[in-house]
Parts: C-alpha cells; sequence; structure tokens
C-alpha cells in the first residue's frame, strides 16, 4: 500500500495551496521549478512548506 502525504505551501501572496502526494519530495520539486503553468503556485513564489504529514 502506498503512503500519501497531505502538504501546505504558504504563497508569496500569502494564500495557502494545499495537495495530497505519494512522493512529496517529487511534489515540492514539481511546484518550486514551475513545471505546470496551470497550477495554482506557478506565478506565487517563493514557497514555503508550512506542514506535511
Amino acid at each position: 500500500m502506498k503512503q500519501y502525504y497531505f502538504y501546505i505551501l504558504k504563497c508569496s501572496d500569502d494564500s495557502y495551496y494545499t495537495g495530497m502526494t505519494n512522493n512529496i519530495e517529487r511534489r515540492l520539486n514539481e511546484h518550486i521549478t514551475g513545471l505546470n503553468k496551470e497550477c495554482y503556485t506557478f506565478n506565487k513564489h517563493p514557497l514555503e512548506l508550512v506542514f506535511f504529514y
């Protein structure tokens, strides 16, 4: 069974983004590098990981 993580990112405009992933390092890297132009966090850098579980 895969382990999933819930995470919260704080964006540069003081908004928050929540997500779930089975690979927290890969997903954070995707947010930071801006792989997906459609992602909410694409224009909200810098990002800060404030919580994950």
